[in-house]
This record gives structure tokens, C-alpha cells and sequence, in this order.
């Protein structure tokens, strides 16, 4: 038997609760870790209120986590690149738990923590599909809007590398957060127009809207095109002719590795804003819906 966070009903972070079950078996082509850590997302709480319910279906008692790290302990067959005892991280199913299976995963490398290495697969994915579908390239310039939380960062680290200008919106608080990571800071709300125009007098490019707060119409207005404007949170973006991103992940276990790599070399960082223990998954989630979160929440568990 093991620990794990399961809710039975949709619903508000009450319907969260850690329950006592049976530890999960691999199938073929998988891996059971003990886990370390998991990582909290904005896609944990929608789907636990049922707003994916339309497209995706969730079966009671649910488990939560979708990506996370830790030691392998059970290998499925077919499974030859890693061995019980490797630390590994990635993509799987009902993380927030003792012990879960990962469907895709890379070795975790020795400089790089259970807690960075658990946040990375989801706002890596999303950062590296946002940018291929807002058709923003090197030399251009790229509006960020809500850089500093866990997409942000990688969506503005991830366009540096590739040659492009970040501009990105944040609270004050955050500005020297976002000049580490290598973009122009800004503030969000009225006249950001104007603000994007002193910093930008030739434009911007594209646009990606991370925090889903219904600025659609205004980034559309600052690029001037639609179809350079991106939502990875507004399900209301391709109303305006803008584009929603979503996935499933593109060949997620090499996107671990490449992460893997960019993060052990010092080339993409990621600041942890806290970590929760298992028992404390529903403040987790609260924290991250009410916004505000710099960088990356997860839960530690061993």
C-alpha cells in the first residue's frame, strides 16, 4: 500500500484527499519510480474541476500529477535504457503519490535537483509547442504575456536560446526575475499598447498569452495579425482568429533528455517558487490558482 492524492467528484481543492491504496504495476514499454517530487500545473486543478471534461474523460476515484521525478523501482518489458535505482524524470500518471508509473522519461543528471527536474517536463512541452505554432523566428521580437510563472520561464529562456527578443509582462515585483531569465520586462493592464510601442518602436512579431486573463483582443491589436497570437490558458483565442496550444506532448522522451541537457549544462534554469509535502497537495493547487507564482510550484514526497 502506498499514499496518494485522489478526488472522487469535480470540484474546488476540497475534493482533494490522501487516501491509502495499492501500489501501480508497469506495463510494457513503462517505469514505476519512487517519487520525489511532482509538479504542481494549472492543467491539475482544471481538469479536477471538470473543465477538460468535454474532451477528455476522467474516471473516479482519479489520481493527480502528470509529470514528476524520482528512483525506479520496477521496470516493464520492452524497457532498455534504464535500470531499478537510475533517477529519472518525465511524463506519467498519477505522480502525486509514493510510488507511480512514467509512460516517458530521461535520466536525471546529477546536478540538476528532484524538484527542478520534476517541473520541467509541462511547461517545456508547452513553452517548445507554443513557439513552433506562433511562427515567431530568430531576429524577431516576442510579446510574453504572463512570463514570470512556470510556462514564462520557459517560453522566454527557450526564445532566447532561439535568437528571438522577449518582451514579457509581469508585476513590478517580478521585473528583475524576468531580466535574469533574459527578457524586457513590462507591467500587465491598461496601456501595455503604449508600453509595448517605447519598447518595441519597430513591433513585435507574435504574441503567447500564458495567463489566460482575456487579453486576446489587445495582443491581437499590438501584433497585428491573429494568427501570430497564441493562448496556451484562453480557451477563447481561435474566437478572435488567434490560436489555442494544447497536447498531447511531441516525442516527450526526448524532450526530457534535451531539458536534461540544457539544464545540466546552465543554459535553461528554473526557479522553484516553494515545495509542498504530499499532505499539503490542496494548498499546492490553491497557491497555483490563485496566481502569483514565480516560477514553479511542486510536491516533494521522500
Amino acid at each position: 500500500m502506498m499514499k496518494a492524492i485522489e478526488f472522487h467528484e469535480y470540484g474546488g481543492p476540497d475534493v482533494l484527499c490522501l487516501v491509502e491504496v495499492a501500489a501501480p504495476h508497469v506495463g510494457p514499454g513503462e517505469v514505476r519510480i519512487k517519487v520525489r517530487a511532482a509538479g504542481v500545473n494549472p492543467s491539475d486543478w482544471k481538469r479536477r474541476e471538470g473543465q477538460y471534461r468535454e474532451f477528455e474523460e476522467v474516471h473516479f476515484p482519479a489520481g493527480l500529477g502528470v509529470e514528476g521525478s524520482g528512483i525506479v523501482d520496477e521496470v516493464g518489458p520492452g524497457v532498455t535504457d534504464v535500470a531499478i535505482g537510475d533517477a529519472v524524470f518525465g511524463f506519467g500518471r498519477n505522480i502525486m503519490a509514493e510510488q507511480a508509473i512514467l509512460t516517458h522519461w530521461a535520466i536525471k543528471p546529477d546536478n540538476v535537483s528532484f524538484e527542478v527536474a520534476a517541473g520541467l517536463p509541462v511547461i517545456s512541452d508547452t513553452a517548445i509547442r507554443a513557439l513552433d505554432q506562433v511562427g515567431v523566428e530568430q531576429g524577431q521580437a516576442l510579446l510574453v504575456s504572463g512570463a514570470a510563472g512556470g510556462v514564462g520561464t520557459a517560453i522566454v529562456q527557450l526564445a532566447r536560446l532561439r535568437g528571438i527578443t522577449v518582451i514579457g509582462t509581469a508585476s513590478l515585483r517580478k521585473h528583475d526575475y524576468l531580466r535574469e531569465l533574459g527578457a524586457i520586462p513590462t507591467t500587465y493592464g491598461d496601456g501595455l499598447e503604449y508600453r509595448v510601442r517605447e519598447l518595441a518602436p519597430s513591433g513585435v512579431d507574435a504574441a503567447i498569452d500564458v495567463a489566460g486573463s482575456g487579453i486576446i483582443p489587445e495582443l491581437i491589436r499590438i501584433v497585428g495579425d491573429p494568427t501570430h497570437v497564441l493562448s496556451v490558458a484562453d480557451f477563447s483565442a481561435k474566437q478572435y482568429g488567434a490560436k489555442f496550444s494544447h497536447g498531447p506532448p511531441v516525442e516527450p522522451a526526448r524532450l526530457c533528455a534535451a531539458m536534461a541537457g540544457l539544464c545540466s549544462s546552465g543554459s535553461f534554469t528554473l526557479r522553484i517558487d516553494r515545495a509542498f509535502p504530499l499532505d499539503q497537495a490542496k494548498e499546492a493547487q490553491e497557491v497555483s490558482q490563485s496566481g502569483g507564482v514565480t516560477g514553479k510550484l511542486v510536491v516533494r514526497i521522500g
